[in-house]
Formats: C-alpha cells, structure tokens, sequence
C-alpha cells in the first residue's frame, strides 16, 4: 500500500474509532492511531487464527479495531 493510502485509511481508521470510543482528536493522532491501530489490530486478530486483511476494506475494519483497543488502553492506564 502506498504511503498516501496508508495515510488515508489511517486518518479513517483514526476518526472512526474515535466516533466509536467517544474520544475527540486531531487529524494526526487520528492518523497515527489509525496506522499503529492497523500493527495491533493484525497481531491480535493473527493470535486469534483470523488471517490479515485482504483489501482496503478489511484493512480498515483491522486498524479500527486496533484504534479501539489503543484507546481503550489509553483510558484505561490514564484515567
């Protein structure tokens, strides 16, 4: 995926978990939330037996699952 994708699909990833967890923030933690979302989302879903996202689509839906988790362990650890 090329750098401006990645980008993309983070920024979306970002914003759409944070809709889902109720948090508020700027475009580049969204981003960054979304692309490090994207690293955590595959690992667990690979420890689980789930293999890795084949389209854009799938990997949106990793990294969103990803981003929730991080936020959620972000409130977690910072409340």
């Amino acid at each position: 995926m090329g750098i401006i994708i990645s980008l993309i699909v983070g920024g979306l990833s970002g914003w759409i978990a944070g809709q889902i967890m109720k948090t508020t923030h700027g475009v580049i933690v969204n981003i960054i939330l979304g692309i490090v979302g994207g690293a955590v989302g595959g690992f667990l879903l690979s420890i689980i037996g789930l293999g890795g996202a084949t389209n854009i689509i799938g990997s949106i839906v990793v990294s969103v699952f990803g981003a929730c988790v991080l936020i959620a362990l972000g409130k977690a650890l910072f409340k």
